[in-house]
């Protein structure tokens, strides 16, 4: 088992060009499984760590892209295309950070699997909460928070 860093947490996308940190601890860890995830990682999953927005910081220049939909807006280096995080709209508490830009990225290990029904069949991660699709509730994504704070 990977030890977990202190914050604040570094990172950067692929050429250099954005530099991303946050200064709290991430509210969550997840790995998700829905075909668009697929696509737009060009892998079996995307993997996520939210963080409180009030805790992250970018600097470089961004453009939005992606599907954006369901209310999602998805930010991307403008030199390099890396996918960085995306915002949820009315979730402006939290923004939801591409994993694979910390520099310690493998320190965060996803806790939850989502859309688990969309899950290439040899796909394994070591998630401790499995969906089928979505949280249902926004008191069970914070009952998942919860449960994450006390790892």
């Amino acid at each position: 088992m990977v030890a977990f860093p202190k914050p604040p947490f570094e990172g950067s996308c692929l050429c250099g060009s954005v530099q991303v940190s946050a200064t709290a601890l991430p509210l969550l860890t997840f790995a998700c499984h829905c075909r668009d995830c697929q696509k737009f990682s060009a892998s079996a999953y995307s993997l996520t760590t939210m963080f409180p927005s009030d805790s992250f910081s970018c600097t470089g220049e961004l453009i939005t892209g992606g599907l954006g939909s369901g209310g999602r807006t998805h930010y991307f280096c403008k030199s390099c295309l890396n996918f960085v995080y995306s915002q949820i709209e009315g979730a402006d508490q939290r923004i939801n950070l591409r994993t694979s830009v910390l520099n310690e990225a493998a320190s965060f290990v996803p806790f939850v699997e989502l859309m688990t029904d969309e899950k290439m069949p040899w796909a394994d991660v070591p998630a401790v909460h499995s969906f089928s699709q979505y949280p249902r509730s926004l008191e069970e994504l914070q009952a998942l928070m919860d449960d994450y704070s006390k790892r």
